[in-house]
């Protein structure tokens, strides 16, 4: 049996289910396809990264004796879809059957599920188990809860795989080391060079191409510098294991002017597509802690991400799409302003975010959920704009882990599914994690009026307009009975405030 073997850009593992027990006489179907890289207006750096990475990949499995077939984007044959390709691939090669490995996206899922009628052959779609939990692990987990809190998740994650585990118990005697990690940058701390890879001849020749084929789409490709080879996403992790870990659980929270990468992994895209799998990044920071290289809350807090949060979303995204995409809970209609694509606003947290995205397809994860995402939610602006715009900026974003972390904590438009309260803040937490505050155009100790800061203002309106909704909500409790004491005045000069700072974007 002659089988065509389709490898999307985000499956770029040797081990992938449907490169399993590949013989001579099967092809490797890889495609550049315009549909994906314009569903949404990608970042160009996230389109050169997946496509420089798929021609690496493909190389490398000629090197391995495979026969591949690579479509590029500027084949002038070249349909745009995934479907028109594999297609033509069939009229090509005449397989016996399709291999796949199940997407990350629904919407791909679909798309797949009728290929088998379309085609007239039969079409496998295997388990992508390169993740931890399988989808059914995590809905035999799910079952009929209401409430899916990522916190008892990750503790069965932890005993099923015994990392940081010690004869059935937590190392260091807890789950969670968080309140560990929320340190604010002083200002002697040196932050470390990071691992930068320069393009080579076949990286240089798709950001070219991306250049010329995607000119108006957001960002900036000068500077790239992701891994796009398994070897180099490997040498990202050993950066990351030197001289990020030691200080990433102190620092994780913090936010500087001018610094994106911090002491953050950057490994999250080339985990995304592939490069790395969850399960050896875990077990290299877990080596690190038992070598006394890295203290326990720097290594539980970033394992968490991976084995908590990294597995946990990508099970919630399965378990309840696709209606999860469609929830707004708060009901929030605004449109998304402008400057979430310039960067043109005076208020500095969120220009330099945005500025920081643009030139890198990348923040961190405390500036995507307390500066652009906190401001998404205090303002109400429509999650389906916003999700779009995550999904587009971001060279690690792909639905299955941006939605449920922009739908459900960022923007709380689930109603708590995710999240156990709204993640809303004033000023106060961002001049308390940065330097951002100092020099902005607005005044992050004023309350109220045209100077003073945006988030200020906006918060007490958010919860004024989303009172009987937040109201029972045990951890809204503090700030509700704030609110309960504000007399109507006060509470229609709030919201007048708010709304005239909003009426202006």
């Amino acid at each position: 049996m002659t089988a065509l073997r389709l490898i999307l850009g985000d499956q770029l593992t040797r081990s992938i289910s449907a490169l399993n027990g590949v013989e001579p006489g099967d092809i490797v179907l890889m495609a550049e396809v315009r549909d994906e890289a314009t569903y949404v207006g990608h970042h160009k750096q996230k389109i050169a990264l997946i496509f420089a990475a798929m021609r690496h990949f493909g190389e490398e499995l000629r090197r391995e004796g495979i026969e591949v077939d690579y479509v590029r984007l500027d084949d002038p044959a070249n349909a745009g879809s995934f479907t028109g390709e594999l297609q033509r691939a069939v009229a090509r090669h005449r397989p016996d059957a399709i291999i796949a490995t199940e997407p990350g996206e629904w919407r791909v899922l679909e798309m797949m599920q009728a290929w088998q009628d379309m085609l007239g052959l039969p079409v496998h779609i295997r388990v992508d188990d390169r993740f931890i939990a399988s989808r059914d692990r995590f809905s035999r987990w799910a079952g009929d809860r209401k409430q899916l809190r990522m916190e008892f998740f990750y503790r069965e994650m932890r005993r099923e795989t015994g990392i940081l585990m010690e004869g059935g118990e937590p190392v260091g005697g807890a789950w969670n080391f968080d309140a560990e990690n929320r340190k604010s940058l002083p200002k002697t701390h040196r932050l470390p060079a990071r691992k930068r890879f320069a393009p080579d001849d076949i990286t240089g020749e798709v950001i070219a191409l991306v250049e010329a084929r995607f000119p108006a789409h957001f960002g900036t490709l000068d500077g790239f510098g992701w891994p796009v080879t398994r070897e180099q996403a490997l040498e990202a992790l050993d950066d990351f294991m030197r001289v990020g870990l030691p200080f990433f659980g102190d620092y994780q929270d913090a936010m500087k002017t001018g610094e994106a990468f911090l002491h953050h992994s950057l490994i999250s895209p080339a985990l995304n597509i592939g490069l790395l799998t969850p399960l050896e990044a875990c077990r290299r920071a877990e080596a690190e802690f038992h070598a006394g290289r890295a203290p326990l809350n720097a290594v539980e807090g970033f394992i968490r991400q991976i084995l908590g949060w990294r597995e946990y979303v990508r099970g919630l995204y399965w378990h309840l799409m696709p209606g999860y995409a469609e929830k707004n809970a708060l009901d929030a209609r605004r449109p998304l302003p402008d400057f979430y694509w310039t960067a043109d606003t005076p208020m500095r947290c969120v220009s330099e975010v945005v500025k920081q995205t643009r030139d890198n397809a990348y923040s961190h994860h405390i500036q995507r959920l307390m500066v652009t995402g906190n401001f998404a939610l205090l303002a109400g602006l429509d999650p389906v704009a916003v999700n779009d715009w995550y999904l587009a900026v971001y060279a690690d974003a792909f639905e299955w882990v941006e939605l449920p972390n922009t739908h459900g904590m960022a923007l709380y438009a689930d109603g708590g599914i995710m999240a156990s309260k709204p993640y809303a803040a004033s000023g106060a937490y961002i001049d308390r994690m940065s330097d951002f505050c100092s020099h902005c155009a607005y005044d992050v100790k004023a309350k109220s009026g045209d100077k003073a800061c945006p988030f200020n203002r906006l918060y007490w309106a958010f919860l004024i307009r989303n009172e009987t909704r937040l109201k029972t909500n045990p951890r809204m409790a503090m700030p509700m009975k704030t609110l309960a004491r504000m007399d109507e005045a006060e509470r229609q000069r709030r919201v007048a405030d708010a709304e005239r700072f909003l009426d202006g974007l």
